[in-house]
């Protein structure tokens, strides 16, 4: 054989670790990850929920319940700690990567990176710890069957969807475990290349509008959309009880200035230098998302000149609803660990990030930007090739995520070519599915029997 035939070390190494993959199927089968069965005791879905409020903001709490009785899709997006309980009592391969905890269908989009290039990728990671990369696609998994049935698509298809996401994951990864830990690192999702996957020109056009759309979300055009001036001054409106100013004092103000004075240091120095020429010129609270509610979350305006806004972020870090089970985080400070979770798994991070411990009050805090050409999908009307297209872009981007940080070769060996994981988790989504049904089902009960309080 000549030299030029002989294969490099990486090519032996990659094989080998692919080789090593395969052999763990041996004592975790891959048909064993389509079953799922509650747990025998502990599994109340009610104290679960009640446990995860610990440290919320009690006066929120009935809009989180709200928000979760809008439909079982919204129930499931409400419940990762409750998810988190399930999947712990699941078979894994015993492969880690960083993973997201909280991977369902509404936390993928489009944003802006620091080059004002357009990418799809996960966006959330309030709950990212180190954990098995199966907990994340079963999630996504479970989150598309739910999502189509509440599109009221027929069954065939939802199992059809969940077939071709986990597809979509397995294809990616055995994609990522042939390249070098630096093209890896460097692999992105363009939106463009999205429009141009589209699979009709309708698709193809729709998707291009998304985008435009997503281009327009920048400071500059909230700051006339959700400011107003008092006083001569940019304050940013109120929409109570969504959005609301804390009672001002000179307290508060030092308070709000100490805390992004401790944020201002977790930056790197070329960051300083570009936040330090923005003057701090108002605060007001927020309530976001389903599973967010209750958490403290504000919104910073900042301003460079009359017209030049930056709308900073900062929402409350907890610890993860992964940590009962696969252990504390090694950051000290929870806002650190979604930090430095979020730079891990995306291929390209906001400028902003950064985190801080509100010397008032001692709560922890993560920083972002507000929106940064930010997108996202309407649910309620996507039609079915669309969500198709689109489950499986949210999987690609899951599969980018876990083979830049953890052991694509070996989750690819595992993963096969074949559709027999494909396959196990058609029948786990939907038994899921039934589950998270009958989960919604149980706190429209709690409501009814005035167990708990929910704001409609």
């Amino acid at each position: 054989m000549r030299q030029s035939d002989l294969p490099t070390p990486t090519c032996l190494a990659t094989e080998a670790r692919i080789a090593a993959g395969r052999v763990l199927r041996q004592k975790t089968p891959r048909t064993l990850h389509a079953a799922w069965r509650p747990a025998a005791s502990g599994r109340d879905v009610v104290k679960l929920l009640q446990q995860s409020n610990q440290g919320r903001i009690a006066e929120l709490l009935p809009i989180r319940y709200g928000r979760m009785l809008q439909s079982p899709f919204a129930f499931l997006r409400g419940a990762a700690s409750v998810m988190a309980f399930d999947l712990a009592g699941t078979p894994v391969s015993n492969l880690r990567v960083q993973a997201g905890g909280d991977c369902h269908l509404m936390n993928f989009g489009e944003f802006g990176t620091p080059e004002r290039n357009l990418i799809f990728d996960l966006n959330d990671f309030d709950e990212t710890l180190a954990g098995p990369w199966e907990w994340d696609i079963k999630r996504l998994a479970a989150s598309v069957m739910v999502a189509a049935r509440s599109r009221h698509f027929p069954e065939r298809n939802c199992l059809e969807l969940v077939h071709a996401t986990v597809a979509s994951y397995r294809e990616k990864m055995a994609e990522y475990a042939r390249l070098s830990p630096l093209q890896r690192w460097y692999a992105r999702i363009n939106v463009q290349d999205l429009v141009d996957l589209g699979r009709t020109r309708d698709i193809r056009r729709l998707r291009a509008a998304e985008a435009a759309q997503a281009r327009g979300q920048t400071d500059e055009r909230l700051l006339y959309k959700a400011t107003t001036l008092v006083d001569g001054k940019r304050r940013i409106r109120d929409n109570p009880p969504l959005v609301y100013h804390p009672e001002r004092g000179r307290r508060f103000d030092a308070e709000m200035r100490a805390f992004f004075q401790h944020y201002r240091r977790t930056l790197p120095d070329e960051r300083k230098v570009l936040l330090d020429q923005y003057e701090l010129v108002d605060v007001t609270m927020k309530v976001v998302g389903v599973g967010s509610v209750g958490t403290r979350c504000a919104v910073a305006l900042f301003m460079a000149n009359d017209h030049e806004p930056l709308f900073l972020q900062f929402k409350e870090a907890r610890p993860s609803v992964l940590e009962p089970y696969h252990g504390k985080s090694p950051y000290r400070h929870p806002g650190q660990r979604v930090v430095e979770g979020q730079r891990l798994m995306q291929s390209s991070s906001d400028i902003f990030l950064g985190w801080a411990r509100d010397p008032g009050s001692g709560v922890d805090y993560y920083i972002r930007q507000l929106r940064d050409m930010k997108g996202s999908i309407r649910l309620e009307s996507i039609a079915l090739p669309e969500l198709c297209d689109y489950t499986g872009f949210c999987a690609w981007a899951l599969a980018r995520a876990h083979a830049k940080s953890g052991n694509p070769a070996a989750i690819s060996g595992y993963l096969g070519r074949s559709n027999a994981f494909d396959l196990a988790l058609g029948v786990f989504a939907r038994a899921y599915a039934d589950q998270t049904e009958a989960d919604y089902a149980t706190l429209q009960k709690a409501v009814a029997d005035n167990r708990i309080v929910a704001r409609l």
